[in-house]
């Protein structure tokens, strides 16, 4: 893998880095974070104009095929200028619709995602707060030509602006040879929806969704019956180092903005970046920052070139876990008592990230799956399966 950017992705970056600097400040992030939707719907559709929600779905659906190191490249850019678009969402759902659904799904969803006509979201946790396939208990009943969905979801992304949602859910009892899961494409519009938004420390759009009796067409099922835990593996590991390249974007920034209050702020006469405690923080952030961008985009690559990626998503969602918390905590010791006050923007920047942290698995959950592929322990590397005690 080179590690240096292409001319081509340099200037992905550098548009996408324009853009948001033009049309994204911290006051839009600050209204948007009150309002109910959560997205400028005008923002969206410029982005669609930029052609991000189909930079990585097919030319056929009105996307652009590109690799997902270019919509990581993207991402980032969205992550460090906090922008309040519920693109993470939309692509991750698309992606997986598109390798994974069929092709009269295909071409009703994906040309409109690409337009940026209609917002996607997916929902897999639960009551257990871990990432784990075991904690799938909503169920769905075949009756006629629908499935009858029941279950409660938590911390579903942009839920309130959503059209469709992947909702990953129980059609059987697991079995020796099947987990029993299924996954189905859901109108968010359906009878029988319910949705509680939730106070979160991003202050983004986070939603538990109950679904009490929704009929769900036959039609609507993504992939095979009862055998969908394959696609929810690869959904949440495309989800997981993306949602990684927004981290570092906004954990990059939050320490440039620390950077140049350290170069600026005086303390006994001279700027406090002249102590050496403060030059050894600003080099451990910008170390941590570059070794999570390393490891993010190995991750992606191998995505792309269709090598498995597993540990690799693990390896990163773990280092950057703890990394990009200690990138942003730094961020507020170097601006003291400043850095907490609402007034102030640099705790945007921390809210985010720590709450990014807390999505798709633990720093221990992404250990413990990197641990089982280093000791071969048989099956699959699925997060939240735990580690065989001794004896």
């Amino acid at each position: 893998m080179d590690t240096t950017l292409t001319e081509e992705e340099a200037m992905i970056r550098q548009s996408a880095r324009r853009f948001l600097e033009a049309e994204c400040n911290t006051r839009l992030v600050r209204e948007m974070e009150k309002d109910p939707k959560g997205y400028p719907p005008e923002l969206w559709r410029k982005a669609a104009e930029l052609g991000w929600q189909g930079l990585a779905l097919p030319e056929a659906y009105g996307g652009s095929d590109m690799p997902l190191v270019y919509l990581g490249l993207v991402l980032e850019e969205v992550g460090r200028a906090l922008a309040p678009l519920p693109l993470h969402s939309t692509v991750v759902a698309a992606l997986t619709l598109a390798a994974e659904g069929t092709e009269a799904q295909r071409a009703a969803v994906l040309p409109r995602t690409a337009a940026g006509e209609t917002v996607l979201t997916f929902a897999c946790y639960e009551q257990d707060p871990r990432l784990t396939l075991s904690g799938v208990q909503a169920r769905a009943v075949a009756d006629g030509d629908s499935f009858v969905l029941n279950g409660i979801k938590r911390f579903v992304d942009n839920f309130a602006a959503a059209d469709f949602c992947l909702v990953a859910c129980r059609t059987a009892d697991a079995t020796p040879g099947s987990d029993g899961l299924s996954l189905l494409l859901v109108d968010t519009r359906s009878e029988g929806i319910s949705d509680n938004p939730l106070v979160t420390l991003a202050k983004d759009r986070q939603s538990e969704v109950t679904f009490r009796n929704v009929r769900v067409p036959k039609t609507n099922l993504v992939g095979t019956l009862h055998q969908a835990a394959p696609a929810i593996e690869r959904m949440l590991d495309r989800a997981t180092a993306l949602l990684c390249a927004q981290m570092l974007g906004a954990a990059r920034k939050d320490m440039e903005m620390a950077v140049e209050w350290a170069k600026y702020r005086k303390a006994f006469g001279q700027p406090i970046g002249a102590f050496q405690s403060l030059q050894h923080m600003a080099a451990d952030m910008l170390i941590w920052i570059d070794g999570g961008n390393l490891l993010t985009y190995e991750a992606l690559w191998k995505m792309d070139q269709g090598l498995p990626a597993a540990v690799e998503v693990s390896q990163a969602k773990a280092f950057c876990n703890e990394k990009c918390e200690a990138v942003v905590r730094y961020g507020q010791i170097i601006h003291g008592g400043i850095g907490f006050m609402q007034e102030f923007d640099l705790q945007l920047w921390f809210r985010r990230v720590t709450s990014w942290t807390m999505r798709f698995g633990t720093a221990y959950e992404h250990r413990a799956r990197i641990a089982r592929a280093l000791l071969d322990v048989p099956g699959r590397v699925v997060l939240g399966q735990p580690l065989p005690t001794a004896g």
